[in-house]
Protein backbone atom coordinates (compact mmCIF):
# COMPACT_ATOMS: atom_id res chain seq x y z
CA UNK A 1 0.00 0.00 0.00
CA UNK A 2 1.49 3.34 -1.02
CA UNK A 3 0.61 7.01 -0.64
CA UNK A 4 -0.95 7.10 -4.11
CA UNK A 5 -3.55 4.54 -3.04
CA UNK A 6 -4.30 6.41 0.19
CA UNK A 7 -4.62 9.68 -1.72
CA UNK A 8 -7.04 8.12 -4.20
CA UNK A 9 -9.13 6.52 -1.44
CA UNK A 10 -9.34 9.87 0.35
CA UNK A 11 -10.47 11.56 -2.87
CA UNK A 12 -13.25 9.04 -3.53
CA UNK A 13 -14.42 9.18 0.11
CA UNK A 14 -14.58 12.96 -0.07
CA UNK A 15 -16.66 12.84 -3.25
CA UNK A 16 -19.16 10.45 -1.65
CA UNK A 17 -19.44 12.66 1.45
CA UNK A 18 -20.04 15.67 -0.78
CA UNK A 19 -22.91 13.84 -2.49
CA UNK A 20 -24.34 12.93 0.92
CA UNK A 21 -24.22 16.62 1.87
CA UNK A 22 -26.49 17.39 -1.08
CA UNK A 23 -29.14 15.04 0.31
CA UNK A 24 -29.24 17.12 3.50
CA UNK A 25 -31.19 19.70 1.53
CA UNK A 26 -34.26 17.42 1.50
CA UNK A 27 -34.88 17.29 5.27
CA UNK A 28 -33.98 20.99 5.43
CA UNK A 29 -36.80 21.78 2.99
CA UNK A 30 -39.24 19.58 4.92
CA UNK A 31 -38.42 21.23 8.26
CA UNK A 32 -38.61 24.69 6.68
CA UNK A 33 -42.03 23.85 5.26
CA UNK A 34 -43.42 22.80 8.66
CA UNK A 35 -41.67 25.63 10.49
CA UNK A 36 -39.22 23.49 12.48
CA UNK A 37 -35.95 25.31 13.28
CA UNK A 38 -33.89 22.20 12.52
CA UNK A 39 -33.90 23.27 8.86
CA UNK A 40 -30.98 25.49 9.82
CA UNK A 41 -29.15 22.48 11.27
CA UNK A 42 -29.45 20.52 8.03
CA UNK A 43 -28.51 23.56 5.94
CA UNK A 44 -25.40 24.33 7.99
CA UNK A 45 -24.48 20.64 8.22
CA UNK A 46 -24.76 20.33 4.45
CA UNK A 47 -22.57 23.37 3.92
CA UNK A 48 -20.01 22.15 6.46
CA UNK A 49 -19.81 18.57 5.18
CA UNK A 50 -20.02 19.64 1.54
CA UNK A 51 -17.40 22.38 1.89
CA UNK A 52 -14.97 20.23 3.84
CA UNK A 53 -15.43 17.31 1.42
CA UNK A 54 -14.94 19.55 -1.61
CA UNK A 55 -11.74 20.95 -0.11
CA UNK A 56 -10.36 17.47 0.60
CA UNK A 57 -11.34 16.30 -2.90
CA UNK A 58 -9.51 19.22 -4.51
CA UNK A 59 -6.44 18.64 -2.34
CA UNK A 60 -6.27 14.92 -3.20
CA UNK A 61 -7.26 15.08 -6.87
CA UNK A 62 -4.82 13.34 -9.16
CA UNK A 63 -4.22 10.39 -11.45
CA UNK A 64 -5.94 7.25 -10.09
CA UNK A 65 -3.67 4.33 -9.18
CA UNK A 66 -3.89 0.95 -10.82
CA UNK A 67 -6.88 -0.94 -9.45
CA UNK A 68 -6.00 -3.81 -7.14
CA UNK A 69 -7.53 -5.95 -4.40
CA UNK A 70 -5.70 -3.93 -1.74
CA UNK A 71 -7.12 -0.70 -3.10
CA UNK A 72 -10.62 -2.21 -3.13
CA UNK A 73 -10.42 -3.42 0.47
CA UNK A 74 -9.16 -0.06 1.74
CA UNK A 75 -11.71 1.88 -0.29
CA UNK A 76 -14.82 0.05 0.95
CA UNK A 77 -13.71 0.39 4.59
CA UNK A 78 -12.90 4.08 4.37
CA UNK A 79 -16.08 4.84 2.41
CA UNK A 80 -18.41 3.31 4.99
CA UNK A 81 -16.64 4.93 7.95
CA UNK A 82 -16.38 8.43 6.47
CA UNK A 83 -19.94 8.37 5.10
CA UNK A 84 -21.24 7.30 8.52
CA UNK A 85 -19.39 10.18 10.18
CA UNK A 86 -20.77 12.64 7.62
CA UNK A 87 -24.29 11.29 8.15
CA UNK A 88 -23.94 11.75 11.90
CA UNK A 89 -23.23 15.49 11.70
CA UNK A 90 -26.88 16.69 11.48
CA UNK A 91 -27.95 14.03 13.98
CA UNK A 92 -25.47 15.40 16.52
CA UNK A 93 -26.34 19.04 15.78
CA UNK A 94 -30.14 18.53 15.83
CA UNK A 95 -32.34 19.75 18.65
CA UNK A 96 -32.84 16.28 20.21
CA UNK A 97 -29.41 16.48 21.86
CA UNK A 98 -27.70 13.24 20.84
CA UNK A 99 -24.16 12.64 22.06
CA UNK A 100 -21.34 11.99 19.60
CA UNK A 101 -21.57 8.26 20.34
CA UNK A 102 -25.34 8.17 19.82
CA UNK A 103 -25.17 10.21 16.61
CA UNK A 104 -22.53 7.91 15.11
CA UNK A 105 -24.41 4.81 16.32
CA UNK A 106 -27.62 6.02 14.65
CA UNK A 107 -25.80 6.93 11.43
CA UNK A 108 -23.92 3.61 11.25
CA UNK A 109 -27.13 1.71 12.02
CA UNK A 110 -28.87 3.59 9.22
CA UNK A 111 -26.21 3.27 6.52
CA UNK A 112 -25.55 -0.41 7.29
CA UNK A 113 -29.37 -0.89 7.15
CA UNK A 114 -29.30 -2.44 10.62
CA UNK A 115 -32.18 -0.49 12.12
CA UNK A 116 -31.11 -0.43 15.77
CA UNK A 117 -31.92 2.96 17.26
CA UNK A 118 -30.84 5.07 20.22
CA UNK A 119 -33.64 7.59 19.74
CA UNK A 120 -36.84 7.37 21.78
CA UNK A 121 -39.97 9.41 21.15
CA UNK A 122 -39.99 8.95 17.38
CA UNK A 123 -43.69 9.88 17.15
CA UNK A 124 -42.88 13.45 18.24
CA UNK A 125 -39.60 13.82 16.37
CA UNK A 126 -39.22 16.67 13.81
CA UNK A 127 -40.14 15.42 10.31
CA UNK A 128 -36.79 16.43 8.84
CA UNK A 129 -34.93 14.22 11.27
CA UNK A 130 -37.24 11.27 10.57
CA UNK A 131 -36.72 11.77 6.84
CA UNK A 132 -32.94 11.96 7.27
CA UNK A 133 -32.86 8.62 9.09
CA UNK A 134 -34.94 7.06 6.30
CA UNK A 135 -32.78 8.65 3.58
CA UNK A 136 -29.62 7.30 5.19
CA UNK A 137 -31.07 3.80 5.13
CA UNK A 138 -32.25 4.18 1.53
CA UNK A 139 -28.81 5.42 0.45
CA UNK A 140 -27.19 2.67 2.50
CA UNK A 141 -29.36 0.11 0.71
CA UNK A 142 -27.99 1.23 -2.66
CA UNK A 143 -24.47 1.01 -1.26
CA UNK A 144 -25.10 -2.49 0.08
CA UNK A 145 -26.36 -3.71 -3.31
CA UNK A 146 -23.43 -2.10 -5.14
CA UNK A 147 -21.03 -3.65 -2.63
CA UNK A 148 -22.55 -7.08 -3.15
CA UNK A 149 -22.74 -6.85 -6.94
CA UNK A 150 -19.72 -4.87 -8.08
CA UNK A 151 -17.06 -5.04 -5.35
CA UNK A 152 -16.99 -8.01 -2.97
CA UNK A 153 -17.49 -10.77 -5.59
CA UNK A 154 -14.46 -9.45 -7.48
CA UNK A 155 -12.45 -9.56 -4.24
CA UNK A 156 -13.54 -13.22 -3.85
CA UNK A 157 -15.30 -12.71 -0.51
CA UNK A 158 -18.83 -11.62 -1.44
CA UNK A 159 -20.37 -14.67 -3.01
CA UNK A 160 -21.59 -15.58 -6.47
CA UNK A 161 -22.61 -12.66 -8.66
CA UNK A 162 -24.18 -13.02 -12.09
CA UNK A 163 -22.62 -9.68 -12.97
CA UNK A 164 -19.20 -11.15 -12.24
CA UNK A 165 -19.92 -13.82 -14.81
CA UNK A 166 -21.21 -11.18 -17.21
CA UNK A 167 -17.91 -9.28 -16.87
CA UNK A 168 -16.20 -12.06 -18.83
CA UNK A 169 -17.86 -10.83 -22.03
CA UNK A 170 -17.56 -7.10 -21.36
CA UNK A 171 -14.49 -6.95 -23.55
CA UNK A 172 -12.74 -3.61 -23.85
CA UNK A 173 -15.74 -1.54 -22.68
CA UNK A 174 -16.02 -2.42 -18.98
CA UNK A 175 -17.00 1.03 -17.78
CA UNK A 176 -19.66 1.47 -20.48
CA UNK A 177 -21.27 -1.81 -19.42
CA UNK A 178 -20.82 -1.00 -15.72
CA UNK A 179 -22.56 2.35 -16.20
CA UNK A 180 -25.48 0.56 -17.87
CA UNK A 181 -25.83 -1.81 -14.92
CA UNK A 182 -25.54 1.07 -12.45
CA UNK A 183 -28.30 3.07 -14.15
CA UNK A 184 -30.48 -0.05 -14.23
CA UNK A 185 -29.82 -0.69 -10.52
CA UNK A 186 -30.77 2.85 -9.52
CA UNK A 187 -33.83 2.78 -11.77
CA UNK A 188 -35.11 -0.53 -10.40
CA UNK A 189 -34.40 0.46 -6.80
CA UNK A 190 -36.16 3.83 -7.16
CA UNK A 191 -39.12 2.32 -9.03
CA UNK A 192 -39.68 -0.38 -6.41
CA UNK A 193 -39.47 2.26 -3.67
CA UNK A 194 -42.09 4.38 -5.43
CA UNK A 195 -44.41 1.40 -5.92
CA UNK A 196 -43.95 0.44 -2.27
CA UNK A 197 -44.81 3.99 -1.12
CA UNK A 198 -47.96 4.04 -3.25
CA UNK A 199 -48.97 0.61 -1.91
CA UNK A 200 -48.44 1.74 1.69
CA UNK A 201 -50.50 4.89 1.11
CA UNK A 202 -53.26 2.90 -0.58
CA UNK A 203 -53.32 0.50 2.38
CA UNK A 204 -53.89 3.35 4.83
CA UNK A 205 -50.61 5.04 5.71
CA UNK A 206 -50.21 8.82 5.65
CA UNK A 207 -48.16 10.10 2.72
CA UNK A 208 -45.20 11.01 4.97
CA UNK A 209 -45.22 7.60 6.67
CA UNK A 210 -45.58 5.83 3.33
CA UNK A 211 -42.52 7.59 1.86
CA UNK A 212 -40.36 6.94 4.92
CA UNK A 213 -41.38 3.32 5.34
CA UNK A 214 -41.00 2.61 1.62
CA UNK A 215 -37.36 3.74 1.80
CA UNK A 216 -36.65 1.65 4.90
CA UNK A 217 -38.56 -1.37 3.59
CA UNK A 218 -36.79 -1.69 0.22
CA UNK A 219 -33.44 -1.11 1.91
CA UNK A 220 -34.39 -3.79 4.49
CA UNK A 221 -33.33 -1.26 7.09
CA UNK A 222 -36.26 -1.13 9.48
CA UNK A 223 -36.24 2.45 10.74
CA UNK A 224 -39.76 3.67 11.46
CA UNK A 225 -41.43 6.98 12.23
CA UNK A 226 -43.07 5.42 15.30
CA UNK A 227 -41.69 3.95 18.52
CA UNK A 228 -44.02 0.99 18.01
CA UNK A 229 -42.52 0.38 14.54
CA UNK A 230 -45.14 -1.12 12.20
CA UNK A 231 -47.00 -2.18 15.33
CA UNK A 232 -48.51 1.30 15.01
CA UNK A 233 -50.48 -0.21 12.10
CA UNK A 234 -50.94 -3.66 13.65
CA UNK A 235 -54.71 -3.46 13.15
CA UNK A 236 -54.30 -2.96 9.38
CA UNK A 237 -53.30 -6.29 7.79
CA UNK A 238 -53.01 -4.74 4.33
CA UNK A 239 -50.11 -2.56 5.49
CA UNK A 240 -48.34 -5.53 7.05
CA UNK A 241 -48.69 -7.57 3.86
CA UNK A 242 -47.32 -4.68 1.76
CA UNK A 243 -44.33 -4.61 4.07
CA UNK A 244 -43.94 -8.39 3.88
CA UNK A 245 -43.93 -8.42 0.07
CA UNK A 246 -41.47 -5.57 -0.40
CA UNK A 247 -39.11 -6.77 2.33
CA UNK A 248 -39.00 -10.10 0.49
CA UNK A 249 -38.30 -8.31 -2.81
CA UNK A 250 -35.53 -6.26 -1.19
CA UNK A 251 -33.81 -9.48 -0.10
CA UNK A 252 -33.73 -10.96 -3.63
CA UNK A 253 -30.58 -10.71 -5.81
CA UNK A 254 -30.71 -7.40 -7.66
CA UNK A 255 -28.34 -8.84 -10.25
CA UNK A 256 -31.24 -10.93 -11.53
CA UNK A 257 -33.51 -7.89 -11.80
CA UNK A 258 -30.74 -5.96 -13.56
CA UNK A 259 -30.01 -8.71 -16.08
CA UNK A 260 -33.73 -9.02 -16.71
CA UNK A 261 -34.02 -5.27 -17.35
CA UNK A 262 -30.76 -4.77 -19.28
CA UNK A 263 -30.43 -8.00 -21.23
CA UNK A 264 -33.86 -9.59 -21.06
CA UNK A 265 -32.47 -12.73 -19.43
CA UNK A 266 -34.83 -14.91 -17.40
CA UNK A 267 -32.53 -17.90 -16.80
CA UNK A 268 -31.01 -16.38 -13.61
CA UNK A 269 -34.44 -16.74 -11.98
CA UNK A 270 -33.43 -20.35 -11.36
CA UNK A 271 -30.73 -19.20 -8.92
CA UNK A 272 -30.51 -21.91 -6.18
CA UNK A 273 -30.20 -19.34 -3.40
CA UNK A 274 -33.69 -18.00 -4.21
CA UNK A 275 -35.16 -21.45 -3.64
CA UNK A 276 -33.23 -21.83 -0.38
CA UNK A 277 -34.29 -18.37 0.79
CA UNK A 278 -37.95 -18.90 -0.09
CA UNK A 279 -37.95 -22.35 1.54
CA UNK A 280 -36.71 -21.28 4.94
CA UNK A 281 -38.95 -18.18 4.86
CA UNK A 282 -42.00 -20.37 4.26
CA UNK A 283 -40.87 -22.88 6.90
CA UNK A 284 -40.51 -20.30 9.68
CA UNK A 285 -43.74 -18.50 8.76
CA UNK A 286 -45.92 -21.61 8.72
CA UNK A 287 -44.34 -23.17 11.82
CA UNK A 288 -44.86 -20.06 13.95
CA UNK A 289 -48.33 -19.36 12.53
CA UNK A 290 -49.47 -22.88 13.43
CA UNK A 291 -47.83 -22.58 16.84
CA UNK A 292 -49.67 -19.31 17.54
CA UNK A 293 -52.97 -20.78 16.40
CA UNK A 294 -52.56 -23.85 18.64
CA UNK A 295 -51.27 -22.05 21.74
CA UNK A 296 -53.50 -18.97 21.67
CA UNK A 297 -56.96 -17.83 20.67
CA UNK A 298 -55.63 -15.97 17.62
CA UNK A 299 -57.26 -16.93 14.33
CA UNK A 300 -55.04 -18.58 11.72
CA UNK A 301 -55.38 -15.62 9.31
CA UNK A 302 -54.19 -13.16 11.94
CA UNK A 303 -51.46 -15.54 13.08
CA UNK A 304 -50.26 -15.99 9.50
CA UNK A 305 -50.23 -12.22 8.89
CA UNK A 306 -48.12 -11.41 11.95
CA UNK A 307 -45.89 -14.46 11.57
CA UNK A 308 -45.19 -13.62 7.93
CA UNK A 309 -44.49 -9.96 8.61
CA UNK A 310 -42.24 -10.45 11.63
CA UNK A 311 -40.29 -13.44 10.33
CA UNK A 312 -39.75 -11.99 6.86
CA UNK A 313 -38.57 -8.88 8.71
CA UNK A 314 -36.10 -10.89 10.80
CA UNK A 315 -34.87 -13.15 7.99
CA UNK A 316 -34.38 -10.28 5.55
CA UNK A 317 -32.62 -8.38 8.38
CA UNK A 318 -35.09 -5.50 8.14
CA UNK A 319 -36.01 -5.26 11.81
CA UNK A 320 -39.62 -4.06 11.67
CA UNK A 321 -41.98 -5.51 14.26
CA UNK A 322 -45.77 -5.57 14.41
CA UNK A 323 -45.64 -6.34 18.13
CA UNK A 324 -43.52 -7.95 20.81
CA UNK A 325 -42.94 -11.37 19.28
CA UNK A 326 -40.75 -12.29 22.28
CA UNK A 327 -44.05 -12.72 24.17
CA UNK A 328 -45.41 -15.30 21.71
CA UNK A 329 -43.93 -18.26 23.58
CA UNK A 330 -40.60 -20.11 23.78
CA UNK A 331 -40.89 -21.80 20.37
CA UNK A 332 -41.50 -18.47 18.61
CA UNK A 333 -38.59 -16.89 20.48
CA UNK A 334 -36.36 -19.81 19.51
CA UNK A 335 -37.39 -19.44 15.87
CA UNK A 336 -36.68 -15.70 16.02
CA UNK A 337 -33.19 -16.37 17.38
CA UNK A 338 -32.38 -18.92 14.66
CA UNK A 339 -33.93 -16.73 11.93
CA UNK A 340 -31.61 -13.89 12.91
CA UNK A 341 -28.70 -15.88 11.47
CA UNK A 342 -30.29 -16.52 8.08
CA UNK A 343 -30.36 -13.42 5.86
CA UNK A 344 -31.50 -12.94 2.28
CA UNK A 345 -29.67 -13.44 -1.00
CA UNK A 346 -26.27 -12.32 -2.24
CA UNK A 347 -26.44 -8.98 -4.05
CA UNK A 348 -29.51 -7.82 -2.12
CA UNK A 349 -29.96 -5.16 0.57
CA UNK A 350 -30.18 -7.75 3.37
CA UNK A 351 -27.47 -8.94 5.74
CA UNK A 352 -27.04 -12.17 7.67
CA UNK A 353 -25.13 -15.27 6.67
CA UNK A 354 -27.22 -15.37 3.46
CA UNK A 355 -28.87 -18.18 1.53
CA UNK A 356 -26.06 -18.89 -0.94
CA UNK A 357 -23.67 -19.69 1.92
CA UNK A 358 -26.13 -22.17 3.41
CA UNK A 359 -26.45 -23.77 -0.02
CA UNK A 360 -22.67 -24.07 -0.40
CA UNK A 361 -22.25 -25.36 3.17
CA UNK A 362 -24.86 -28.04 2.49
CA UNK A 363 -22.98 -29.08 -0.65
CA UNK A 364 -19.72 -29.22 1.31
CA UNK A 365 -21.35 -31.33 4.02
CA UNK A 366 -22.90 -33.72 1.49
CA UNK A 367 -19.58 -34.12 -0.33
CA UNK A 368 -17.74 -34.67 2.96
CA UNK A 369 -20.14 -37.44 3.97
CA UNK A 370 -19.89 -39.08 0.54
CA UNK A 371 -16.09 -38.97 0.75
CA UNK A 372 -16.29 -40.97 3.98
CA UNK A 373 -18.20 -43.66 2.09
CA UNK A 374 -16.31 -43.37 -1.22
CA UNK A 375 -12.86 -42.02 -0.25
CA UNK A 376 -11.43 -42.26 -3.76
CA UNK A 377 -14.29 -40.47 -5.50
CA UNK A 378 -13.87 -37.04 -7.13
CA UNK A 379 -16.84 -34.80 -6.47
CA UNK A 380 -17.25 -31.14 -7.33
CA UNK A 381 -19.24 -28.48 -5.47
CA UNK A 382 -21.87 -27.06 -7.77
CA UNK A 383 -23.99 -23.94 -7.63
CA UNK A 384 -26.76 -24.83 -10.04
CA UNK A 385 -24.93 -25.82 -13.22
CA UNK A 386 -21.71 -24.06 -12.30
CA UNK A 387 -18.77 -25.53 -10.40
CA UNK A 388 -17.88 -23.49 -7.32
CA UNK A 389 -14.14 -22.78 -7.28
CA UNK A 390 -11.95 -23.20 -4.24
CA UNK A 391 -11.82 -19.45 -3.51
CA UNK A 392 -15.57 -19.23 -2.93
CA UNK A 393 -15.62 -22.47 -0.90
CA UNK A 394 -12.78 -21.19 1.27
CA UNK A 395 -14.35 -17.73 1.67
CA UNK A 396 -17.67 -19.30 2.70
CA UNK A 397 -16.26 -21.56 5.40
CA UNK A 398 -13.89 -18.83 6.61
CA UNK A 399 -16.77 -16.34 6.87
CA UNK A 400 -18.92 -18.66 8.97
CA UNK A 401 -16.01 -19.60 11.23
CA UNK A 402 -14.98 -15.98 11.84
CA UNK A 403 -18.65 -15.00 12.27
CA UNK A 404 -19.01 -17.45 15.16
CA UNK A 405 -15.74 -16.29 16.73
CA UNK A 406 -16.83 -12.65 16.56
CA UNK A 407 -20.22 -13.57 18.02
CA UNK A 408 -18.42 -15.01 21.06
CA UNK A 409 -16.01 -12.08 21.34
CA UNK A 410 -18.79 -9.49 21.02
CA UNK A 411 -20.88 -11.31 23.61
CA UNK A 412 -18.02 -11.28 26.12
CA UNK A 413 -17.32 -7.59 25.51
CA UNK A 414 -20.97 -6.66 26.00
CA UNK A 415 -21.21 -8.65 29.23
CA UNK A 416 -18.19 -6.65 30.44
CA UNK A 417 -20.30 -3.51 30.05
CA UNK A 418 -22.94 -4.99 32.37
CA UNK A 419 -25.47 -6.38 29.90
CA UNK A 420 -27.24 -9.63 30.71
CA UNK A 421 -26.34 -12.69 28.65
CA UNK A 422 -29.48 -12.72 26.46
CA UNK A 423 -29.04 -9.05 25.54
CA UNK A 424 -25.30 -9.52 24.97
CA UNK A 425 -25.68 -12.56 22.71
CA UNK A 426 -28.60 -11.25 20.67
CA UNK A 427 -27.19 -7.70 20.60
CA UNK A 428 -23.96 -8.93 19.05
CA UNK A 429 -25.84 -11.26 16.71
CA UNK A 430 -28.27 -8.61 15.52
CA UNK A 431 -25.39 -6.18 14.88
CA UNK A 432 -23.30 -8.72 12.93
CA UNK A 433 -26.31 -9.74 10.85
CA UNK A 434 -27.64 -6.14 10.55
CA UNK A 435 -31.10 -7.19 11.77
CA UNK A 436 -31.89 -4.45 14.30
CA UNK A 437 -33.79 -5.62 17.39
CA UNK A 438 -32.51 -8.43 19.58
CA UNK A 439 -34.25 -10.32 22.35
CA UNK A 440 -34.87 -9.48 25.99
CA UNK A 441 -36.44 -6.57 27.84
CA UNK A 442 -33.81 -3.99 26.84
CA UNK A 443 -33.12 -4.42 23.12
CA UNK A 444 -36.04 -6.68 22.18
CA UNK A 445 -38.70 -5.75 19.60
CA UNK A 446 -40.50 -3.66 22.25
CA UNK A 447 -37.32 -1.87 23.38
CA UNK A 448 -34.40 0.09 21.91
CA UNK A 449 -30.68 0.65 22.44
CA UNK A 450 -31.00 3.88 24.45
CA UNK A 451 -30.16 2.31 27.87
CA UNK A 452 -26.85 0.84 26.69
CA UNK A 453 -23.57 2.39 27.83
CA UNK A 454 -21.30 4.20 25.39
CA UNK A 455 -18.83 1.31 25.57
CA UNK A 456 -21.54 -1.17 24.55
CA UNK A 457 -22.63 1.09 21.69
CA UNK A 458 -19.09 1.28 20.30
CA UNK A 459 -18.83 -2.52 20.40
CA UNK A 460 -22.07 -2.68 18.40
CA UNK A 461 -20.91 0.04 15.98
CA UNK A 462 -17.86 -2.07 15.17
CA UNK A 463 -20.02 -5.19 14.84
CA UNK A 464 -22.46 -3.46 12.47
CA UNK A 465 -19.64 -2.34 10.18
CA UNK A 466 -18.02 -5.78 10.31
CA UNK A 467 -21.31 -7.44 9.40
CA UNK A 468 -22.12 -5.05 6.58
CA UNK A 469 -18.66 -5.40 5.00
CA UNK A 470 -18.89 -9.20 5.17
CA UNK A 471 -16.33 -9.35 8.03
CA UNK A 472 -13.36 -10.49 5.93
CA UNK A 473 -13.12 -7.16 4.09
CA UNK A 474 -12.47 -5.48 7.45
CA UNK A 475 -10.24 -8.11 9.04
CA UNK A 476 -7.89 -8.14 6.05
CA UNK A 477 -6.85 -4.59 6.98
CA UNK A 478 -5.58 -5.91 10.31
CA UNK A 479 -3.04 -8.15 8.59
CA UNK A 480 0.51 -6.72 8.55
CA UNK A 481 0.94 -8.17 5.05
CA UNK A 482 -1.79 -5.85 3.76
CA UNK A 483 0.30 -2.75 4.50
CA UNK A 484 3.59 -4.03 3.11
CA UNK A 485 4.67 -2.58 -0.20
Amino acid sequence: MNTLHIRAVTFVAAIFSAYLALFMALPAVVDLYVGNPDWQVFTLSGLLVGGLSAGIALATFGSPPQLSARFGFLLVNVLWVTTAIAGAVPLYAASIGLSVTDAIFESVSALTTTGSTVIAGLDSLPPGLLLWRSLLQWIGGVGVIALGLFVLPFLNIGGVSYLKIESSDIGDRPFARLSTYTVALLGIYAALTLVCAVAYATAGMTAFDAINHAMTTLSTGGFSTHDASLGFYADRPAILWVGTIFMFLGALPFSILILLAVRGRVDPLGDPQIRVFATYCAGFILAVAIYLRVTSEVGFGTALTHSAFNFISIITTTGFASGDYSAWGPFAVGCAFVATFMGGCSGSTSGGIKAYRFYILYQLLARGLNKLIYPNSVQSIRYGKRVIDGDIQRATTLFVAVFLVLLCVGTLLLTLTGLDLVSAVTGTLTALTNVGPGLGDIIGPAGNFVPLSDAAKWVLIAAMLLGRLEILAVLVLMSPAFWRR
